[in-house]
């Protein structure tokens, strides 16, 4: 038997500002904002096995969806200033690490199929020295599968509408004026 409680708890310890546990069929994926990865072109698309369009879409997502009952959703909240600066790199790569061990930690647990999602291109925020995604350009195995997690935004869900359902405010859009930006990722568990 999973203890979510556990898993809600790592999630704070590993720096998410906080957690909460959602049924995955409340999770909205729309196709129009699977497209936004490729219009506007989207710096990560085409460049990771983590990005477009690499990842199975919003059809693929609802499939997951009726093979899932829960998800945890976790948010980390930082300054405008952070989220404007090369720094968001490193909050984005701390979404993907929270993402990755929980689902690990479920895995451990005996959710086999936990499966972690995150925002920001892996080859950008794990990658960025060298020229090429590994796996794509050598056919060659990942150099981060520790971290690296497929992209929500690839999937086409609304992560605004996430939030919401999670009982956290996020317009779904940085605005001048707002004081912190709030990131987030989720774990299907099975």
């Amino acid at each position: 038997m999973l203890d979510f409680t556990a898993l809600l708890k790592l999630a704070g310890e590993l720096g998410a500002d906080d957690v909460a546990l959602i049924t995955v069929t409340d999770i909205v994926v729309k196709d129009e904002l699977a497209t936004l990865c490729r219009e506007p072109r989207c710096e990560g698309l085409g460049n990771s096995l983590s990005c477009p369009p690499y990842v199975g879409g919003p059809d693929a997502f609802r499939k997951m969806q009726s093979e899932y009952e829960k998800a945890l959703v976790f948010k980390v909240s930082v300054p405008m200033d952070v989220a404007m600066s090369i720094e968001r790199n490193e909050v984005l790569a701390l979404i993907h690490e929270i993402g990755a061990k929980i689902e690990y930690a479920a895995k451990a647990q005996g959710a086999g199929r936990a499966k972690a999602f995150a925002g920001g291109s892996c080859k950008a925020l794990f990658c960025a020295d060298y020229p090429e995604c590994r796996v794509l350009d050598e056919k060659k195995s990942c150099r981060n599968p520790h971290l690296a997690r497929e992209s929500m935004s690839g999937y086409g869900i609304d992560v605004a509408k996430m939030m919401a359902t999670a009982g956290w405010e996020h317009s779904g859009r940085m605005q001048k004026g707002d004081a912190t930006v709030t990131f987030s990722g989720l774990v299907l568990i099975d």
